[in-house]
């Protein structure tokens, strides 16, 4: 005879809460601090700094200072990367020596293995900080409020969900791709409205909300049924 072993399906939790959490522009530099790393453990290697170590240090913190210090929304996103293209033909095309040396050779910033080992440390720290502040002040949406925890000892303050409204919002290309990151802007009514500049897994998030705004609206109707 033939066995059939049918396999349940796995019941997916119901969401019943969510947590949203705002970070500082800070937590956009862990590329960097990863790079840090990286470098570190390749310029062990040689006992000269290396130059092509050094160079991509600098790129990769040149981008990530861009990144945090402005906002690119998808049109201003294109233009810049039409921009760059423009940038690097020209330079290879018109000025092929720009970063060479005097003696011709690429240019050296002489960044050594301590340099890229204290980098990461002081990044690593830092972001391990933020981490765990937003451990203690964060929003949680529940079916009926919503809860504001601020700080260890704080009080808590809570607002009804009857009729919150939300608002997404992707201000900047470059930081929804690095961390999936956007803006969510929650407005309960009353006049009390809450914005939440650095939220991260932005979609998810909006998903996650919509599922629970929606689950509410529809369970009167199906305890009728």
């Amino acid at each position: 005879g033939k066995f059939v072993i049918k396999m349940s399906e796995k019941k997916e939790k119901p969401i019943t809460e969510i947590y949203l959490r705002s970070y500082p522009k800070i937590i956009f530099f862990w590329p960097l601090a990863l790079v840090s790393l990286v470098m570190w453990l390749l310029q062990l290697i040689y006992p000269t700094p290396v130059a092509w170590l050094g160079n991509f240090w600098l790129t990769v913190f040149a981008i990530n200072m861009f990144i945090v210090a402005f906002d690119f929304g998808s049109t201003k996103f294109f233009v810049l990367v039409l921009l760059i293209a423009v940038v690097i033909i020209l330079v290879i095309f018109l000025v092929p020596d720009l970063f060479a040396g005097a003696s011709g050779e690429p240019f050296n910033p002489g960044l050594t293995a301590n340099f890229y080992l204290a980098s990461s440390l002081i990044m690593a720290i830092i972001l391990g900080l933020v981490v765990l502040g937003s451990r203690f002040d964060y929003w949680k949406i529940e079916r009926n409020e919503i809860y504001h925890k601020a700080g260890i000892f704080s009080s808590a303050e809570r607002l009804p969900t009857k009729s919150l409204r939300i608002k997404k919002e992707i201000p900047d290309v470059f930081e929804f791709f690095i961390l999936r990151a956007g803006s969510i802007t929650l407005m309960p009514g009353h006049g009390d409205v809450i914005n939440l500049p650095t939220v991260l897994n932005i979609n998810k998030k909006q998903n996650q909300i919509d599922y629970l705004l929606s689950h509410v609206s529809i369970e009167p109707d199906e305890l009728d049924a």
